[in-house]
């Protein structure tokens, strides 16, 4: 199956995304934070990126620029919460920005099982066609 690092600083997120990749039969390596994601992908061959756009230090757009400048190739699904404030309704579009900015696709937290494996699977099946992955806004309710 596939390679996949997933960079959340949240500990539950992450244990979460990799058991339900893990029993899909993905390997998957985590990492806390931009930097250490950073680094990973650097040193590692990773087939797909899972990026929480809002973590302390550096955060999911700064980690995908510079990931973009040294593995260009690697596909990035975004994901992020909500904004937890009483202007939430107003509050920028995260998800399809970071689409914008070159992430194949997004979820929305929280997301179901079915949603993440989904997302792999759409990417999964584009590869092996050969055909770019198509971009998009995943949301549970």
């Amino acid at each position: 199956m596939a390679k996949i690092l997933v960079v959340d600083d949240d500990v539950a997120v992450q244990t979460t995304v990799r058991l339900l990749l893990e029993r899909a039969g993905h390997s998957v390596v985590t990492a806390g934070d931009g930097r250490k994601g950073l680094a990973l992908c650097q040193t590692g061959n990773f087939d797909l990126l899972f990026l929480d756009i809002f973590m302390p230090g550096m955060d999911g757009f700064e980690t995908m620029r510079m990931v973009r400048q040294h593995r260009p190739q690697i596909p990035i699904i975004v994901i992020s919460g909500r904004p937890i404030s009483s202007e939430a309704d107003s509050a920028p579009d995260f998800l399809t920005m970071a689409t914008k900015l070159g992430a194949i696709s997004s979820l929305q937290k929280p997301f179901r099982p079915a949603d993440l494996l989904a997302a792999v699977a759409g990417f999964l099946e584009a590869a092996e066609r050969g055909l770019p992955s198509r971009g998009g806004v995943a949301s549970s309710p």
